[in-house]
């Protein structure tokens, strides 16, 4: 399946995945293709979920504690993961994380 892919804007908290525009919005149903993590100078975590803070999770993503460097990619294999409502993420010690999604 071909799909366009597009970036979300950088997400540094907990909350909605928002689109990169000048005016952020919500993004409905995607499919997560990769991601772009940097994560913070301890150990975290970023945990996806589905339909907001109480939706099913879909991925939870462990990071390393790198101190001011050690930002790498997470490719999704096949056709991505699923989200069929919006996308909800849960930042816990992890600089940003940027979701490419199709």
């Amino acid at each position: 399946m071909q799909t366009d892919v597009q970036a979300s804007a950088p997400l540094t908290g907990t909350g909605q995945v928002t689109n990169n525009a000048s005016s952020p919005a919500n993004l409905g149903r995607l499919r997560i293709k990769s991601l772009y993590v940097i994560p913070g100078a301890t150990a975290g975590s970023v945990v996806f979920r589905d339909g907001g803070s109480g939706g099913d999770i879909l991925l939870t993503l462990n990071t390393p504690a790198v101190a001011n460097a050690g930002a790498y990619s997470v490719i999704i294999p096949g056709e991505g993961i699923l989200a069929e409502t919006n996308l909800h993420g849960t930042v816990t010690t992890t600089t940003s994380v940027v979701v490419f999604y199709g």
